[in-house]
């Protein structure tokens, strides 16, 4: 089995049981430290509902990364430009960033759009958007590399959060972000294998524990770092005041399109 990231030699790291009834290959490869599943046959089964049982953190994580990417975009990026949350689940994040005041919209092919709909994003007609977000999506992602090829056909900057991989690789039963009981998650990364996607895209790469940017700008790392620590210290609602709220404005536009 070669990697999918570098195409280095992978072994066999161990064998697990998926969804409770498969038993699955997991390998590892060295060449770039990313852990892989076999190729996801079960992965129909395991989308039968988009969003997992065992995710209870969904609301509180939307919440967090509104705050923090909030500050991030406005400080780091053209804050009146348009974004896009890919694999956006029930539309929670796009919601809040269009409540801060960010034009952001949603793209998800495994869930259904409850919360911004009206804002799906489509290329022809809204072009390429000044970044886009993946909150919880990369560790969802059979085939990487393709799949960062097509968001940067869509924009030069990716913002995503996955819980990178411990120094000592863990087993099964010792790390809960393998999450085997419901299957979606089967792509893991370390810091070694973001710096490899980064050479291949030719991109800039940032982490900040579990929040990670891949980009083609230049972006100031001192200025980034401090954006996201203060975003924790109530920076976010300075934002919110600078940025005018859409939450009005698209009631009305919605309220417009359906008579």
């Amino acid at each position: 089995m070669n990697c999918k990231i570098c195409g280095s030699p992978a072994k066999e790291l161990f064998e697990e049981k998926i969804l409770n009834k498969y038993n699955v290959l997991f390998f590892h490869c060295k060449g770039c430290n990313f852990v892989f599943s076999e190729e996801p046959h079960w992965l129909d089964e395991a989308y039968s509902s988009a969003i997992n049982l065992t995710d209870t953190g969904l609301l509180e994580r939307n919440i967090y990364f509104n705050r923090v990417i909030s500050v991030l975009l406005y400080f780091s990026f053209e804050s009146s430009g348009k974004f896009l949350d890919y694999a956006g689940g029930y539309g929670i994040f796009a919601r809040l960033m269009r409540d801060v005041g960010f034009d952001f919209y949603w793209e998800d092919k495994h869930c259904d759009n409850l919360l911004a709909r009206g804002f799906e994003y489509n290329l022809n007609q809204l072009g390429k958007t000044e970044a886009i977000t993946a909150l919880e999506v990369f560790e969802h992602l059979p085939d990487p590399v393709t799949e960062i090829e097509k968001m940067l056909e869509i924009s030069d900057t990716i913002i995503f959060s996955t819980q990178l991989l411990p120094v000592n690789l863990p087993q099964p039963k010792d790390w809960w972000f393998y999450a085997f009981e419901h299957g979606q998650h089967v792509s893991f990364y370390s810091a070694q294998t973001l710096q490899i996607l980064s050479s291949k895209f030719n991109l800039n790469t940032f982490s900040f524990g579990s929040l990670h940017i891949l980009t083609r700008k230049v972006l100031n790392q001192k200025m980034v770092t401090s954006a996201i620590k203060l975003s924790k210290a109530g920076l976010f609602y300075f934002v919110k005041k600078m940025m005018k709220s859409r939450t009005l404005e698209d009631h009305n536009l919605l309220k417009k399109k359906g008579k």
